[in-house]
């Protein structure tokens, strides 16, 4: 009995200094985040996403139509922006609609032009994340930053054509055919529920590259893994929370009357900024102690650059 007693004490002691040191380390990244003006840099980050999201999918759009049937890509594209931005994605569709079922009438010079805008987030995150890494002179080429969100572009634009595949694929073994316009959801429970998790998994990688490419330094590929799948599954809930909230509580349609859709979408997007670039802290705070070659839970001594610039 004594052995099992000192067993348990032990135990519990362990998840004691455990629980410290992931408060103390809580706590160093906050305070690394605010030192970094982390919600400055969230809202400049959401203002552009913002401004990239709409051509972004535009972009995909227009490009996929000439691969896919047009019912299954709306439905794929609808279920993404659900994930992206729930309770936003009808009006966000009723915009990029219109263009997906004439696109000649952008021309290239406008196809262009959104292609340029849809990669203007990824640029102002590269220089967000670099600043929350400490990298405030620039080591890389400049042919990099410009190829970079082009290349995210084409990899969007492939994982969208594979879930419109699978997502196809299971509605079609479910038996349920496509709807026509007005005639309900074209896509069956299940199908739906596959382009939710798929998507949501396309966005826990999409996190985790971003985390590996774009600090200029050395990234360990599980500690991005690790870092992306979690800011993901933080972006759903505090999303989540966050349409409950307007949907149920605040007053942002009595304030903002038609302008409220704007504001909701931009606080929306501001919120999964803010976490995106939370998750980068964190690595980079864990990268700090690594460099320093101190434990995780350890803050290397004030002025120490090791891992930080």
């Amino acid at each position: 009995m004594e052995h099992r007693d000192d067993e348990g004490g032990a135990d519990r002691t362990a998840l004691r200094e455990t629980a410290a040191r992931l408060g103390h380390f809580s706590l160093r990244v906050l305070r690394g985040f605010q030192a970094n003006r982390g919600l400055l840099l969230a809202g400049g980050v959401g203002y552009n996403l913002l401004l990239s999201i709409v051509p972004l999918f535009i972009v995909l759009g227009v490009a996929l139509s000439r691969l896919l049937p047009e019912e299954q890509l709306v439905a794929t594209i609808d279920a993404q922006l659900r994930l992206l931005a729930p309770g936003q994605a009808t009006s966000l569709l009723e915009i990029v609609l219109p263009i997906l079922r004439s696109p000649d009438a952008i021309g290239l010079l406008g196809f262009g032009v959104l292609l340029f805008f849809s990669s203007l987030a990824f640029r102002m995150l590269e220089d967000a994340i670099a600043l929350l890494f400490g990298d405030r002179r620039r080591r890389r080429s400049a042919w990099f930053s410009t190829l970079v969100p082009y290349g995210f572009v084409l990899v969007l634009g492939a994982g969208l054509v594979v879930i419109t595949l699978l997502v196809s694929l299971a509605n079609t073994l479910a038996g349920q055919e496509l709807a026509t316009e007005g005639a309900g959801d074209p896509l069956s429970p299940t199908a739906r529920a596959l382009a939710y998790v798929l998507g949501f998994l396309g966005l826990g990688l999409l996190f985790t590259a971003l985390y590996k490419l774009l600090p200029e330094r050395h990234i360990a590929p599980g500690r991005a893994l690790v870092g992306g799948f979690v800011a993901a599954a933080l972006w759903q809930a505090v999303l989540q929370l966050l349409v409950w909230y307007f949907a149920e509580v605040s007053l942002v349609d009595t304030v903002y009357g038609t302008f409220a859709t704007v504001v909701v979408f931009l606080l929306v997007l501001e919120a999964g900024a803010a976490i995106l670039l939370l998750g980068a802290q964190v690595i980079a705070e864990l990268e700090r102690s690594a460099g320093a070659g101190l434990p995780w839970h350890e803050a290397p001594p004030e002025g120490d650059a090791s891992g930080g610039s």
